[in-house]
C-alpha cells in the first residue's frame, strides 16, 4: 500500500479542524464547498475544538470565573487563543458567550487589552486577543479596531514592539501577528506604517539574530501562546507578503531541514519552554510557573506544525 503523503494525512478526519483548515487554507476550497461545510459542521463535534468546548463553563469561562488569564495555560485566554487558531468562529454561540466575556473584561480605558488586574492595555495581551478576535469574526467590534489604534501608539518609533519595557526585541510578535490577520482594506496609514517599520525590524534581524543564540527559537511549539520561534517569524511575515525577501534566508532554510522525510515536521517542543533568565525565574517561583498545555506530544509529527509549515512554503512559492 502507498503510504500517505502530508497532505492526506492532514485531511484525515480524526481531526475536523485541521482538515477544515488544509481544505480552505492550503487548497484553497470555497467555504460552500459541501466537503469543506461538513468539515466545519464536525469541528465542534469530535477532535481537538469539541473537548476543550465540553469543559467551558456556561458563563463562558473555562477553569475559573474570577480569572480569565490564571492559571496558565489553562484558563480562558489561553483556550480561546488555541481555538481561534483551529479556525472556530462566533457563530458557535460559546464562542460567541466567551468572547464576550473576554473583551468585557480584557479590554481598557486606554484601547488596549490587558489580563486582570492592569489598568493599561499590554502589548503581548493585546497582540494576542485582537488576532483572536479578528479570527473569531470580531474584526469591526469598536474594541478591536481600537485595539489596532492601541497598536500603532504603542509602537516603538523606529519600528517594532516591546512587551517588556527593554526596548524592541523578537519576542514582541503578537502585534505583527495580529496585523498579519487584519483585512488590509480596513488599515490607516498609520497601521500600514507601523507594519513595515516591524517588518523591517525582523527582517533586519533575520528573524533570529539577537545577542546569543537562543536555543528554543530555533525549536517548533504548539501552542506558542506568547513565545517565539522562528516558525512564529515565519507565519506572520509570509502572511504580511514578505515572503520574497532574501532574508528570510537562514529561517526557510531551518524549516525546510526540519522537513521529515515523509513530508511531515515533529512538533519540537511544548511551552514553557525557555532557557537563561525566564528558566532560572519559574525554578526560583514553581508555584508561578505555567502548567503546560498541548494538543500533540513533543518529538513525534504534528498536524499543526505540518500545516503551518506548508502555508508558509505556499505564500513563499506565491510570492516568487
Amino acid at each position: 500500500m502507498k503510504p500517505k503523503s502530508a497532505l492526506d494525512w492532514l485531511l484525515e478526519e480524526d481531526q475536523p479542524t485541521v482538515r477544515y483548515l488544509t481544505l480552505t487554507r492550503l487548497l484553497g476550497r470555497p467555504l460552500d464547498d459541501p466537503v469543506v461545510v461538513a468539515a466545519r459542521d464536525m469541528m465542534t463535534r469530535k477532535g481537538w475544538a469539541e473537548q476543550i468546548l465540553t469543559k467551558e463553563d456556561p458563563a463562558g469561562w473555562w477553569v475559573s470565573g474570577e480569572s480569565l488569564y490564571h492559571p496558565k495555560y489553562l484558563s480562558t485566554n489561553w483556550m480561546l487563543l488555541v481555538l481561534a487558531d483551529l479556525g472556530l468562529s462566533k457563530a458557535d454561540p460559546r464562542i460567541e458567550k466567551a468572547c464576550e466575556l473576554w473583551i468585557d473584561r480584557f479590554s481598557r480605558d486606554d484601547g488596549g487589552f490587558a489580563m486582570d488586574g492592569s489598568k493599561k492595555g499590554h502589548l503581548c495581551t493585546t497582540g494576542n486577543a485582537t488576532r483572536a478576535l479578528v479570527q473569531f469574526g470580531y474584526a469591526d467590534h469598536p474594541a478591536v479596531r481600537g485595539a489596532f489604534e492601541w497598536l500603532v501608539k504603542n509602537r516603538d518609533k523606529n519600528g517594532g514592539w516591546s512587551c517588556f519595557g527593554t526596548g524592541r526585541n523578537l519576542d514582541s510578535w503578537e502585534g505583527m501577528s495580529a496585523f498579519a490577520v487584519y483585512p488590509k482594506q480596513k488599515w490607516t496609514e498609520g497601521m500600514k506604517r507601523a507594519v513595515e517599520l516591524g517588518a523591517e525590524y525582523y527582517l533586519g534581524k533575520e528573524l533570529h539574530k539577537q545577542g546569543a543564540e537562543y536555543p528554543p527559537w530555533y525549536r517548533f511549539h504548539y501552542p506558542v501562546h506568547y513565545y517565539y520561534d522562528l516558525l512564529v517569524g515565519l507565519d506572520f511575515m509570509t502572511a504580511l507578503g514578505y515572503g520574497a525577501d532574501p532574508r528570510l534566508r537562514f529561517a526557510l532554510n531551518l524549516l525546510r531541514g526540519k522537513r521529515r522525510p515523509d513530508g511531515k515536521w515533529n512538533l519540537d517542543a511544548l511551552h514553557p519552554d525557555a532557557e537563561g533568565g525566564v528558566a532560572e525565574w519559574y525554578a526560583k517561583h514553581p508555584k508561578h510557573a505555567p502548567t503546560p498545555f498541548g494538543l500533540e506530544k513533543p518529538g513525534e509529527p504534528s498536524k499543526l506544525i505540518t500545516l503551518k509549515a506548508l502555508q508558509v512554503l505556499n505564500r513563499v512559492d506565491e510570492s516568487i
